[in-house]
């Protein structure tokens, strides 16, 4: 199963290795039809403690670093290597597309 990723501000970096990060997910009421704000508080790892209260991270799933962390921020390398998979998938997409949308052509005639 592909590792979730999440935006959000960093909230606290008062822990060693540690950041508290604010997601907010925004959502329709399924009765009222209203956009709906609502935010999660995640604890996170920083192995180099590189980010600073206010900063706007991404987080990944991970393995339990502690009785509470189950994030880590993702470093520029993770981020590059994450927009390299991103855009090849979205290649390899597109040319199925294309072939399957060639292949009914084909039938179609």
């Amino acid at each position: 199963m592909p590792k979730r990723i999440l935006r959000g501000v960093v909230t606290s970096d008062a822990n060693a290795q540690t950041v508290t990060v604010s997601v907010e997910r925004r959502f329709t009421h399924p009765v009222l039809q209203k956009t709906i704000r609502k935010s999660k508080k995640y604890r996170a790892h920083d192995a180099d403690n590189a980010f600073k209260k206010g900063d706007i991270v991404r987080i990944q799933e991970c393995a339990p670093k502690s009785k509470t962390k189950r994030w880590e921020v993702m470093t520029a390398a993770m981020l590059e290597d994450y927009e390299a998979q991103r855009a090849e998938a979205a290649k390899l997409q597109q040319e199925a597309d294309a072939q399957r949308h060639a292949e009914h052509e084909a039938a179609g005639s």
